[in-house]
């Protein structure tokens, strides 16, 4: 029953030993164990002693001697991160050509390529760097044109970049890539304004635009309209011609062309609004004609209104 217990027990005994005999053995400067993109600088009595900046584990005896025994003590050990790094400088002023105020946002990257630089030849070189890249972009960009500022950002990119990588890399620090990022106006009313006339000027190509359609849908209903006027003109122009043709050929045969305009004389007749009395032969002279002669002049008499007159009582 024991057992268990005192297993557990050497356990933790064991695991608390490792980490105090390896933390031991690092204070002793036996080794030390670095990570990717990480360097270690040794400094013994104002003297860099050792830069180690590969991945691995590194004994420091092998490296600095017995000093790695004080170094740790006496002496100051810098971890520094070699990894890329990213920044983003905002809204830098400038001025264009024509006087325009802008802001010009520069992004870049950096990373450290001489560690006894970047701790000893400035106190601040990631400030600096910054402040350098802002410098830059102001004194080189200024004075462009206002459409070679909104247009060429990669040859602005490379013209700051140039001009800031020889001063970057006596601070340790190696300038990577540098671009332009954002271009704006920084006045409020300029701003408005240029809306404004960006507006305008999309009300005017719009209006041009309808103008043009309506310009040419006229342009095709004129045309339109007048080769249909001609071609009626011309049919016009043609039915007398085949009517007359059409009439020469029945005039031909008198008793043809007498049935004819019998017929349409008929038909007039019939379609107009007149009162036709029919007549047998060798009637006009009898006394039926006579009764009808009369009757159809009573009916063209206006009779007499009767007004009645009141009952006197007489």
């Amino acid at each position: 029953m024991m057992f268990i217990p005192w297993m557990f027990g050497t356990c933790i005994a064991c695991f608390l030993i490792e980490l105090i005999g390896l933390g031991i053995a690092r204070l002793l400067g036996f080794y030390i164990v670095l990570e990717e993109r990480e360097c270690r600088v040794y400094v013994l009595f104002g003297k860099v002693e050792a830069i180690i900046d590969e991945p691995g584990i590194h004994f420091l005896w092998t490296v600095i001697g017995w000093k790695a025994l004080i170094v740790n003590f006496f002496g100051t050990s810098y971890l520094l991160d070699l990894r890329l790094d990213q920044e983003y400088l905002r809204s830098n002023p400038v001025n264009s050509e024509e006087g325009a105020p802008m802001g010009i946002g520069v992004w870049y990257e950096m990373y450290i390529v001489d560690p006894v630089a970047y701790l000893f030849k400035n106190a601040d070189p990631r400030g600096s760097l910054r402040a350098n890249l802002s410098n830059s972009t102001i004194r080189c960009l200024s004075n462009l044109k206002l459409a070679d500022m909104l247009e060429n950002r990669h040859a602005m990119s490379q013209t700051v970049r140039a001009e800031v990588t020889p001063k970057s890399q006596e601070w340790g620090y190696k300038l990577g890539s540098v671009y332009i990022r954002k271009v704006h106006f920084r006045d409020e009313e300029m701003i408005k304004q240029i809306e404004a006339k960006v507006v305008n000027r999309l009300r005017q190509v719009t209006a041009a635009i309808l103008q043009d359609g309506t310009n040419q849908v006229n342009v095709i209903s004129s045309t339109a309209e007048r080769q249909a006027a001609v071609e009626f003109a011309r049919a016009a122009a043609m039915r007398p011609a085949i009517v007359g043709a059409a009439l020469q050929t029945i005039s031909q045969d008198k008793e043809v062309s007498s049935a004819m305009f019998e017929i349409l004389e008929n038909k007039r007749m019939l379609e107009g609004d007149v009162d036709i009395t029919l007549m047998p032969p060798g009637a006009g002279t009898s006394s039926f004609g006579q009764f009808l002669e009369a009757n159809s002049q009573s009916k063209d008499v206006t009779p007499p209104k009767f007004t009645p007159q009141a009952d006197t009582g007489a």
